[in-house]
């Protein structure tokens, strides 16, 4: 996989998402070094991997360990140094907890037929196990490791216990209590000594072993328990040596059993791995999606990991007739979402995760994911916005192949909007004979026109409320978008005829002003209405535009009358009203106000040619010989023609109900 594009896809945030739900360093390891797979088989495999762990999560309860620290004991066992017993109590921690897991996955054998196989690998090395509990306790040798190591340490209290006794006695002596600083014995460097005061120092038979640091004060060891101390030090060297002895044996006990140690280990990371994943999708609420390898995507309510519970779900197909989808929109209206959503959830899929989306989602593997996504400017390297996206696309197109998914965010910017639009055509004309699925956006209209027409090729487009002026981060597929640009302009109070100009240069058509409704009421302090600016033209000024509107209007219906003339739509043609973002069907053609009479849920309605979009070709809906009026008429109505039809009926009329405008 390409790691640049992992990283413009946000998937190295998902890792650190999965890293922190594991609980040792081994399993944060693989959370960290996991990688989308490119063999279907693989896929498949991991994917089921996490719906098991899943399972058996719910039923709660899994052993999991903490393993931290255990490599380390790992890397010593074979080498000279022993192990000491708090690692050794690490080893018979770790084989507990493999103990458990081996019954645990027994036990649910038939609920995650596949993950509680891996336990049958494991040993639970109960003889280590026991000599461990038998040799150590709380840390520490203890005493019943070995009938010497017992012997020594009695040996051990009872000197100790003399020597204490004797220096009890000392201190209580006739003429010793007044020699003393303190009555307390005191230790200095494993050797006992009492606090003399400095002047008599001399009366106290023994050998000087410290100075307080004022210097009042001499610590002595007395001489009456020199011989004393001597045999309680040739003992406990005894006791460190058979000590050693007894760590050497259980080393090289567990160093007999490196091998088992070592899958025991790595088997229980790896269930904290799997785990990690289950964590992890229980936590996005996620499915198992279903993957396909025809290059097929379908995403059913899907919501992009790191939005949340924020995300407006995304329903989303590719791959069904079509492997190109070019999405417009405006700018800050969820179309990189889109792209970053479905590039994110196919490496999140190939990589065994499940994603945050609903039951039915089916998702495409690829060999390679190659997204262009951001501007990418840099200063240091003097790449311009245009620069870095061309040096980007060559990478692409070196690379991509048949099993390619190829996203790119604002194809043909940042130069010359001709050319751009040129280049942007060759690119994606390249891509689609690679083989590859494309998803790509853009503001060019040429593209979309191209897309439309282009086998293999289909728009789509983001959600725009144009009451409120605000996205709605819905894709729309089969449908192109509109920038909104003139719209926005009216609505935040440009000048009409500064809009209806723009319009006219650009479409060479009228503006068609949408009229204000309720729910847009609410942004009259921040902007002004079509209405009032009309009332603050001054009358002059008034008279002026009606007298050039007058002039030209001969012009217009004569333009008007040649497009009603070549319009492209005609009876049962299915269409798309971009101002209600609905669709209909044609049931009358153009008039020379270029309005064109469209049903929509059983009414007509009179909406410019500008607001409309192909959307199905009546011959694609409806037999060639098929009746219209089916579609077209009321039942009443179709009744009521059908009895004139034969004969005069009194008072029987027809009613033909009013066609608003859009």
């Amino acid at each position: 996989m390409n790691k640049a594009a992992m990283i413009t896809l946000e998937y190295p945030e998902i890792i650190l998402q999965l890293t922190d739900m594991a609980l040792s360093e081994s399993g944060k390891t693989l959370c960290q070094a996991l990688l989308p797979e490119t063999d279907e088989g693989i896929v498949n495999h991991w994917l089921l991997e996490t719906t098991e762990t899943r399972n058996l999560l719910q039923k709660g309860g899994v052993p999991l360990s903490n393993l931290n620290g255990m490599e380390k004991v790992m890397e010593k066992l074979g080498k000279t140094t022993n192990l000491t017993p708090e690692e050794l109590s690490m080893l018979r921690g770790m084989n507990k907890n493999v103990g458990r897991m081996m019954r645990f996955m027994t036990d649910r054998l038939s609920l995650a037929p596949t993950v509680a196989t891996y336990a049958a690998s494991m040993d639970e090395l109960k003889v280590l196990s026991e000599e461990i509990d038998r040799c150590i306790l709380d840390n520490r040798i203890d005493d019943k490791a070995s009938p010497e190591l017992s012997r020594l340490r009695k040996k051990i209290a009872i000197l100790s216990e003399r020597i204490r006794s004797k220096l009890d006695s000392l201190m209580n002596a006739p003429g010793t209590r007044d020699l003393l600083q303190d009555a307390v014995v005191g230790m200095r460097d494993n050797h006992y000594v009492l606090p003399v005061k400095r002047e008599h120092r001399q009366k106290m038979d023994g050998q000087v072993l410290d100075i307080s640091s004022s210097g009042s004060t001499v610590f002595i060891e007395p001489a009456a328990i020199r011989s004393l101390k001597v045999e309680l030090d040739v003992h406990r060297l005894e006791e460190e040596q058979e000590v050693y002895r007894i760590l050497s044996v259980l080393t090289a006990l567990a160093a007999s059993v490196k091998k088992e140690l070592r899958i025991n280990l790595e088997t229980m990371a790896n269930y904290d791995f799997l785990f990690s994943k289950a964590k992890l999708a229980n936590e996005m609420h996620a499915v198992c999606p279903s993957m396909s390898f025809r290059k097929k995507t379908v995403i059913v309510n899907g919501r992009h990991p790191l939005l949340g519970e924020e995300a407006v779900p995304l329903n989303f197909h590719i791959g069904d007739g079509y492997r190109a989808l070019i999405i417009t929109g405006p700018n800050t209206g969820g179309k990189t979402v889109v792209l970053k959503t479905v590039g994110l959830f196919t490496l999140m899929a190939q990589a065994g995760l499940h994603i945050p989306a609903d039951a039915g989602t089916q998702l495409a593997v690829y060999d390679n994911v190659l997204a262009d996504i951001g501007d990418g400017q840099s200063i240091a390297q003097s790449l311009s916005t245009f620069s870095s996206h061309i040096k980007n696309i060559i990478a692409i197109l070196t690379c991509a192949d048949s099993r390619s998914l190829v996203i790119i965010d604002e194809l043909g910017t940042g130069t010359d909007p001709g050319e751009g639009m040129g280049l942007a055509v060759a690119v994606m004309e390249a891509l689609y004979q690679k083989g590859v699925t494309l998803l790509a956006t853009t503001h060019y209209s040429e593209i979309k026109d191209f897309a439309a027409t282009t086998a293999g090729f289909k728009n789509g487009c983001m959600g725009f409320n144009v009451e409120t002026l605000q996205p709605r981060y819905e894709l729309s597929i089969g449908i192109p978008g509109e920038s909104n640009a003139f719209l926005i302009s009216y609505r935040l109070g440009m000048p009409v005829k500064l809009v209806e100009r723009a319009h006219q240069i650009t479409y060479r058509a009228p503006f068609v002003a949408p009229k204000i409704s309720t729910a847009s009421k609410s942004m009259e302090n921040t902007q002004t209405s079509v209405h009032a600016i009309q009332e603050e033209i001054p009358e002059s000024l008034q008279v002026q535009r009606e007298h050039q509107q007058s002039r030209h209007k001969a012009r217009k219906m004569l333009e008007k009358e040649k497009q009603r003339q070549t319009s492209p739509y005609k009876t049962g043609d299915s269409v798309f009203v971009t101002s209600m973002n609905r669709t209909g069907i044609v049931c009358e053609m153009e008039n020379l106000r270029g309005e064109i009479g469209v049903m929509i849920m059983r009414k007509k309605w009179m909406v410019n040619h500008t607001r409309l979009r192909p959307f199905i070709d009546g011959k694609d809906l409806y037999p060639e010989d098929y009746n219209l009026d089916v579609v077209l008429e009321s039942v009443e109505n179709r009744k009521k023609r059908h009895q004139m039809g034969k004969h005069h009926v009194e008072g029987l009329e027809i009613v033909i109900e009013a066609t608003p405008k859009k």
